[in-house]
């Protein structure tokens, strides 16, 4: 049996229910909700990661001179303009003295030099953005943390923000505008 032929009269019902609906609405826009991506404050990018572990002797323990050589011997300009983030992998006793040659010796390549793993770096650098942020503007608002990123921010940069934001918000979200799981509200004044 062929299918039945589209009716005029449906079509013409169509065609004035498209007419009167013919402007969408943007819901989201409309309901007053501020969404703050953490990707702009967080980035892992132009983070270099120096691993004591490599100078180490036996995995053990560091040799002061072979260590000194070693650290002349580095070519220092390929953290030229980055952060440099120093640790040591291996579970050994690194005396302090150690951090502060690399720091010597990247002194005028690395933007900066931090100790550390390089994903705890990135938070470092994280907070030092989230804290020159004026948070005073986001009083009585509605705000959303969004939950997707094309960086993986971790959970530490999230419990920073929520931090930040408690003393401000009326209300705070995680998700997306379509989606979100409600964080916190501020009790009503009387």
């Amino acid at each position: 049996m062929p299918a039945e032929p589209v009716r005029a009269a449906n079509l013409s019902q169509f065609n004035s229910m498209a007419e009167q609906h013919s402007e969408i609405e943007n819901k989201v826009a409309r309901s007053g909700l501020i969404t703050l991506d953490l990707q702009q404050w967080y980035s892992p990018d132009g983070i270099e990661p120096f691993d004591l572990r490599e100078y180490l002797h036996m995995e053990l323990l560091l040799r002061e001179k072979e260590f000194r050589q070693a650290l002349e011997e580095h070519d220092w300009s390929r953290y030229s303009g980055k952060t440099v983030a120093v640790f040591c992998s291996a579970d050994a006793i690194v005396a302090s003295w150690a951090y502060m040659l690399v720091a010597a010796h990247a002194r005028g390549y690395a933007e900066d030099v931090v100790f550390g793993m390089p994903k705890h770096v990135a938070f470092e650098r994280f907070r030092k953005g989230m804290d020159a942020e004026d948070w005073s503007r986001y009083r009585g608002k509605r705000i959303l943390l969004k939950g997707c990123a094309d960086v993986e921010v971790p959970p530490s940069a999230y419990l920073y923000a929520t931090q930040k934001l408690l003393p401000y918000v009326e209300r705070l979200m995680y998700g997306e505008a379509c989606s979100f799981v409600p964080v916190y509200r501020a009790s009503r004044k009387a």
